[in-house]
């Protein structure tokens, strides 16, 4: 980065922020991301995804001061819910369709997770950004999932049990490759659900 860029007032640096366009600034996103799973946090450069971006470094420059803030906006900007939609009317159901979900982006989450592991660490920037980008939300709608169990009247609301289900399904999706060296595909996870969550649940 120039010094001219980096003492330049910030109606400067915001006016030049403009110009980017949320489709340009995905294409960048996507980019680092994908970066860090196949490569590594350690690894990624900025000229790297320069490159993969087909743009300039000063370009990304602008936009972020340094790498771990790019790689921050980035997890940020990929925040979403992917298990919100699990609603099939039971507890057993819903967690069902919540492992299924889960599935369908374990290998590329977890290939993250991994490669963030120990940047994550070191930046409390970094990290905060990770669990918003990928724990949070899918806490958030596990947590759903059992309250509008326990209001069906399924499952106790002081089962001591309620409370582990988010750490035991995201947990279990996580370790995986460690203990197998594979993750956690959609059969995995349902089977998962059906012999340990139901079942300390009081559930079929």
């Amino acid at each position: 980065m120039t010094s001219q860029a980096a003492d330049a007032p910030e109606t400067v640096v915001a006016s030049r922020r403009s110009k980017l366009t949320p489709e340009r600034e995905q294409e960048f996103f996507d980019a680092v991301l994908e970066q860090i799973r196949e490569c590594g946090y350690e690894a990624l450069t900025m000229e790297g995804v320069a490159a993969s971006a087909r743009c300039s470094k000063s370009t990304l420059y602008r936009q972020w001061k340094t790498k771990p803030q790019f790689v921050a906006a980035a997890l940020r900007a990929s925040r979403c819910a992917r298990i919100a939609g699990a609603d099939t009317g039971s507890l057993a159901g819903d967690l069902r369709a919540a492992a299924r979900a889960a599935a369908q982006w374990s290998n590329s989450d977890t290939k993250l997770l991994q490669a963030l592991g120990h940047a994550v660490m070191q930046d409390q920037e970094l990290a905060q950004a990770l669990r918003e980008a990928l724990v949070e939300p899918e806490v958030n709608s596990l947590q759903g999932i059992v309250r509008r169990g326990v209001e069906r009247g399924e499952v106790p609301a002081d089962h001591p049990a309620l409370e582990y289900v988010p750490a035991q399904l995201l947990g279990v999706m996580r370790v995986r490759p460690l203990l197998e060296g594979r993750y956690a595909d959609e059969e995995y996870l349902v089977r998962f659900v059906e012999a340990v969550l139901l079942p300390q649940l009081g559930l079929t």
